[in-house]
């Protein structure tokens, strides 16, 4: 039995699996460009960022119904049961759908009928994040959070993902004051590929909780000093860095000095079916190249759990509770 633990950085459309991407797309009338699953396996080799999310966005199209985006969700669940995951907070992102013509409402009640159920087959809770698309205009972010609104008890929050570089964190202002004005939390992808001063831009800007990746905190010690000050965490994501060339090898992943530093370091999988592996699969990844023992990986788990939205009630926090006993009780083999 695996580690138990959160997964906090993980973008429901990364989950799309070759096999899974011919199956809808046998199903929905679409054509890929690819032969075969084994053909499509070796396009997933990336040459940076952009590279991968133009296949990420090409494969999109499998996905158009409420039974598509249900199934797609439901695949993540099963796969995240056997890799330990107790909790997962899941990235969508409605505006790369609506540009295709399928309804927020197609996407959002969709991914639900999935998470309604999530505990009961697969003992994971879950709860939903909605991301911009900060390539796109921070007037399509205000339309899609308006699109949104009829769906907002699905919802726990928003996040920020896409190509960073050239698209601060601040040009999102507007989009994040509303959408704390509607009591969503707010998390946002900072400090991947950009600079350290998009995380601070992210926190003093957006008011963000929480920093996907936040990678390059590394390079501003007084950074590093108030993120272990306000314990703000970090959702990192060590095999897509590789793959998408953030980091060169494994080995050179900055996560145990991260950790040595204080930070509130979480791991997770991101976009597991384009980087080689699931939540557990990193872990695994991890404790190898960087020879992690087992009280980091404890600690590791630990800070998921610390780092969820598990505390929106008097349920949320029973369970995050229960799932902190459960790693501390974890018996490594």
């Amino acid at each position: 039995m695996p580690l138990p633990k959160a997964e906090l950085h993980l973008h429901i459309e990364g989950t799309l699996e070759p096999e899974l991407a011919f199956s809808l797309a046998a199903r929905n009338g679409v054509t890929l460009p690819y032969a075969d699953t084994e053909e499509l396996r070796k396009a997933y080799l990336f040459d940076d960022l952009q590279s991968f999310l133009d296949l990420y966005y090409g494969l999109m199209a499998v996905l158009r119904t409420e039974a598509d985006f249900e199934e797609l969700a439901d695949a993540y669940l099963a796969r995240a049961a056997r890799q330990g995951v107790r909790h997962a907070e899941i990235f969508f992102d409605p505006q790369a759908h609506m540009t295709r013509g399928v309804a927020i409402g197609t996407v959002i009640e969709g991914l639900g009928r999935a998470l309604d159920r999530s505990v009961e087959r697969h003992g994971i809770s879950t709860k939903l994040i909605m991301c911009f698309l900060r390539d796109e205009s921070a007037e399509s972010a205000l339309q899609t959070l308006e699109a949104a609104k009829p769906h907002l008890h699905r919802i726990i929050g928003v996040g920020l993902d896409s190509a960073e570089v050239g698209h601060p964190p601040a040009k999102f202002r507007e989009v994040y004051e509303a959408a704390a004005a509607l009591g969503l939390r707010r998390v946002a992808h900072a400090g991947e590929e950009g600079p350290p001063a998009y995380i601070t831009e992210a926190l003093d800007v957006l008011g963000v909780e929480r920093v996907d990746h936040g990678l390059r905190c590394m390079e501003d010690p007084q950074l590093v000093e108030r993120l272990v000050r306000e314990r703000v965490p970090l959702t990192l994501c060590p095999l897509s860095n590789v793959r998408l060339r953030a980091i060169d090898v494994l080995e050179e992943h900055p996560l145990a000095r991260m950790m040595d530093a204080g930070l509130l370091c979480t791991v997770n999988s991101d976009d597991p079916a384009y980087f080689g592996g699931y939540v557990d699969d990193t872990f695994h990844a991890v404790r190898e190249a960087l020879a992690l023992d087992q009280e980091r990986l404890r600690e590791l788990a630990r800070n998921s759990f610390e780092a969820s939205f598990l505390d929106g009630s008097a349920e949320d926090e029973a369970l995050r509770a229960r799932y902190l006993a459960e790693v501390a009780d974890y018996s490594f083999d």
